[in-house]
């Protein structure tokens, strides 16, 4: 039950964590895109690609949330070990495309570690 415990509260702060992040690559875009790690980021009518990135995240965040705000512990560890893939992509492409090692490794890869670390104890708790 401990572990179901500490994977919901990572979960939730997960899913609101993302959905924060993919509002603000909504209203300040280029702002949000020079944490991410990239070296370089599209501008002018290309910057409408960073829009993309904040619905992305902000379904991701819903993905999160509503099974856990159902308690369906089960179904929401499968999500989240799904759902880690995203941020150890998104350090691939960082750390691929000469961006910032910290910012992949730490905060991309961290995220994915974090999300995955969620997953594997709801899905034990449950």
């Amino acid at each position: 039950m401990f572990a179901t415990y500490i994977g919901a509260a990572l979960a939730g702060l997960t899913g609101v964590g993302i959905i924060y992040v993919g509002a603000r690559y909504l209203l300040a875009p280029l702002a949000s895109a020079a944490t991410f790690g990239l070296p370089d980021w599209p501008h002018g009518d290309a910057g409408a690609w960073l829009h993309l990135k904040g619905i992305r995240d902000i379904v991701s965040g819903l993905v999160i949330l509503i099974p856990l705000a159902l308690g369906q512990f089960h179904l929401l560890g499968w999500l989240l070990l799904a759902a880690s893939i995203t941020p150890f992509g998104d350090a691939f492409v960082v750390i691929r495309n000469k961006g910032s090692k910290i910012l992949g490794y730490a905060m991309h890869g961290g995220t994915a570690v974090a999300v995955a670390i969620a997953g594997l104890l709801l899905l034990l708790g449950s």
